[in-house]
């Protein structure tokens, strides 16, 4: 690797800086003997043992021997595509107990790789926390008597919390993709050609975000999940594209190394694709900042600087020109692309502009942010048509100001599409205290007051509109593959119906999953005289039959009444617990550590309530709870007593599943803010009220592990489960294990005189 330095809160390793931050101690914990027993159980699952022991420089049969004295069994066979899949997984599992040497070696990368990887794949730095915790190596040595002692204590946790077996997956990780890509005809085509929105696209439920077009080994969209896609009435898929690794960049050849190999999957992506009806989309974010260095011989391309990157100043004439031949190239080289959206105003920096701080450019500074990126699509734009290509250019006014936003919509190109996130800007009141919604909203029905206006303005200069909604699953809850709350989606697109809404992008990289909510969707886009209540009855038949279809309309209704009571804030919905559920510790010690964007919730409820006050956050989270268990039970007693076909019987028993895991994961999120509020009460508490706190964390403690041990039995027998795109596994099975070990742990300190086995339930 190179000598490793610390530079600037980086890590220099082989000449590749890799982000450090604050690089403050990782978090406890205690529940393990050591750290390295904690590394060897976070990755039986995940790595081959020979590479786990190569990272510690211990012997294979010293690692076999470690995991098994800790109840583990025989380690599984890792397929080179599951490690593929879970780089991010084994990144986020590592993060506080390998340094980035020994996690380099974990992953078998180079520097490049993981720096690559962590600017580039979906903002992973920031969802870690934008800081790397400082940890010292961890080498393999015999464990010393004590640890030899927990080693037991665990087994024996273990062998009573699992009396049946621990660590055998009925289904493999991952299955799913397996499933999925399996040979299916589609079989309403005729059916769903004739939609009100045109067109409807979403994105891979399983893609890797980085490099898709190069990396030919995990295909994103395999014949058989297009296939059915188009049977759920989908008719487009979009991934990520940049520029440079597309096209040649005129500055550094470089950085665009493999653009003609990527080119050509294109090509074959967008052939294959239409062969299903489908339609491929790239999403845009351009142009890519640079690093500093690069400037020091391009000076007359620099623009506005953030940090350790500049912006290639769009503003210059040059840029432009890279922008629309390298959008040209691709044209021609895929003429039937369906099309390219923008987001134009990103969490990444791209023109001068793009994060409010134009005026700092010499040039930008003289002219407004509608200007600037009007012209930019303007030059997206003239790509497209310096070829013969159909391909569709739309602007998705994502982050634009509200005060400049009017503006840019009025100077769009007259041919590009325009596209807005439906509920932005939604009033809300929940638990008695009024928000607004900005997106990733199922628990709010939109559209809201912002997108209706923008979609005037841009129907007024006969511009085609398009709303983002999210139709599955949105960061309310993105561990299961879609939300079974079809009432709220089907009266989100009677409204978008009314408003005269020609399109739909259906899912950010989270929701693409075929699912009832995609069918409910088309199903309300076929006809104004469609129903809501019409559309879910002919979707649950057609999938549940009709002994069965009915009930599970009556809990479609009931899950989506509960759920307008989760407590939607933009805040809460990336750092609250929900993604991870009961595989979130529990620590009797605050942390210190701050909750990240869908990375770690850690115990900072502080952060996961933002404007709510923490006994409405845990109030309206019971409330969703409480909805979405009593609506489950109801269609469980009236299903099991139903002699149903065995398609219907495993289409519904998948349901069951989707929303007691979904059931889970908000009572989960309940719990742990009980357990950190009492915690918290208790620094501060004496006498009685100390023994009151203490025995409201036992009872979120007890809770925790039924929910863990539940949640764990639905993840052995489904592999969607705790999955989603970007993050890949938020937990996998072992995960919930360590979640019963931390809980005993904790009974087990606080009532060491008992034998703490804890009924398993719910509150």
């Amino acid at each position: 690797m190179g000598e490793l330095l610390m530079i600037m809160g980086s890590v220099l390793m082989g000449g590749v800086e890799l982000p450090q931050g604050a690089a403050p101690e990782p978090v406890a914990i205690p529940w393990f003997p050591d750290r390295l027993h904690a590394f060897v159980w976070r990755n039986w699952q995940l790595a081959p043992i020979e590479r786990v022991g190569e990272v510690v420089g211990a012997k294979p049969e010293d690692v076999l021997r470690m995991g098994q004295a800790m109840g583990l069994p025989a380690p599984p066979r890792i397929s080179q595509d599951q490690r593929r899949r879970s780089f991010i997984t084994i990144i986020r599992r590592n993060w506080h107990l390998l340094p980035y040497e020994q996690l380099l070696t974990l992953l078998d990368w180079t520097p490049e790789q993981l720096a690559f990887t962590l600017r580039e794949d979906d903002f992973l730095y920031a969802k870690l926390g934008g800081l790397k915790p400082h940890c010292e190596p961890l080498r393999y040595a015999l464990p010393d008597e004590a640890a030899r002692r927990r080693e037991q204590e665990i087994a024996r946790v273990i062998r009573e919390e699992f009396p049946e077996g621990f660590g055998e997956l009925e289904e493999p990780l991952f299955q799913f993709v397996a499933d999925l890509s399996k040979a299916s005809r589609a079989r309403r085509e005729a059916v769903w050609s004739d939609n009100a929105f045109s067109p409807r696209y979403c994105y891979s439920y399983f893609a890797l975000y980085g490099d898709p077009l190069l990396d030919e080994g995990a295909d994103p969209f395999p014949d058989g999940y297009l296939a059915r896609l188009a049977d759920s009435g989908v008719t487009g898929v979009w991934l990520q594209g940049v520029l440079y690794k597309l096209s040649p960049f005129p500055w550094d050849a470089g950085l665009s190394a493999g653009y003609e190999q990527r080119r050509e999957n294109l090509r074959k992506l967008v052939a294959r694709a239409r062969k299903h009806g489908m339609g491929i989309y790239l999403y845009l974010n351009e142009p890519r900042a640079m690093p500093l260095p690069f400037f020091e011989t391009h000076a007359d391309l620099k623009g506005v600087v953030e940090g350790d990157h500049a912006t290639l100043c769009t503003s210059q004439p040059s840029v432009r020109d890279y922008l629309r031949d390298a959008v040209q190239g691709v044209c021609e080289a895929a003429p039937d692309l369906a099309g390219f959206f923008t987001i134009s105003a990103s969490e990444n920096l791209t023109h001068c502009w793009s994060h409010g701080g134009g005026a700092n450019c010499r040039r930008c500074g003289q002219r407004t942010p509608a200007e600037v990126i009007a012209e930019l699509h303007e030059s997206l734009l003239a790509g497209i048509h310096d070829t013969e290509a159909k391909t569709r250019l739309i602007a998705w006014d994502w982050g634009w100001g509200d005060d400049w936003a009017p503006v840019a919509v009025e100077r769009l190109p007259r041919d590009v599409s325009f596209m807005s996130v439906s509920e932005w800007s939604t009033p809300i009141s929940r638990g008695g205290i009024d928000s607004v919604v900005g997106e990733y909203s199922i628990s709010v029905v939109g559209p809201g007051p912002r997108a209706t206006r923008h979609w005037e303005l841009a129907r007024a200069r006969g511009l085609k509109t398009l709303a983002k909604i999210q139709a599955n699953c949105t960061w309310e809850l993105s561990a299961v593959p879609y939300l079974p709350v079809l009432e709220n989606v089907a009266q989100h697109i009677a409204n978008l119906r009314e408003a005269r809404v020609d399109g739909l992008m259906l899912s950010w990289t989270l929701g693409g999953y075929p699912s009832p909510n995609l069918e409910a969707v088309t199903e309300m886009g076929r006809s104004p005289g469609v129903s809501v209540s019409g559309a879910l009855e002919t979707v649950a038949i057609r999938r549940f039959g009709p002994q069965a279809g009915p009930a599970v309309v009556e809990a479609w209704r009931q899950f989506s009444a509960a759920f307008c009571e989760f407590p939607f804030h933009g805040g809460l919905v990336y750092t609250a617990p929900m993604q991870y559920g009961p595989s979130n510790p529990l620590w009797s010690d605050a942390t210190g550590y701050r909750a990240t964007m869908v990375g770690f919730p850690y115990d900072d409820l502080e952060a996961w309530r933002q404007v709510y006050t923490a006994e409405v956050f845990i109030g309206q989270f019971e409330k969703v709870a409480n909805g979405f268990e009593q609506a489950l039970a109801a269609l469980r007693k009236h299903t099991e007593r139903l002699t149903l076909p065995k398609a219907e019987r495993t289409a519904l028993a998948q349901e069951l599943i989707v929303a007691e895991a979904a059931a889970i994961h908000f009572r989960s999120t309940e719990n742990q803010a009980r357990f950190v509020l009492a915690r918290n009460k208790m620094k501060e508490a004496q006498g009685a009220d100390t023994r009151s706190c203490l025995d409201e964390m036992e009872r979120c403690v007890v809770s925790e592990l039924g929910l863990a041990k539940r949640l764990y039995e639905i993840q052995i027998r489904d592999s969607r489960i705790g999955f989603e795109a970007s993050n890949q596994y938020y937990y996998v099975p072992y995960d919930l294990g360590e979640k019963v070990i931390n809980c005993r742990y904790l009974l087990d300190k606080w009532r060491p005189t008992q034998k703490a086995k804890p009924e398993i339930g719910t509150r």
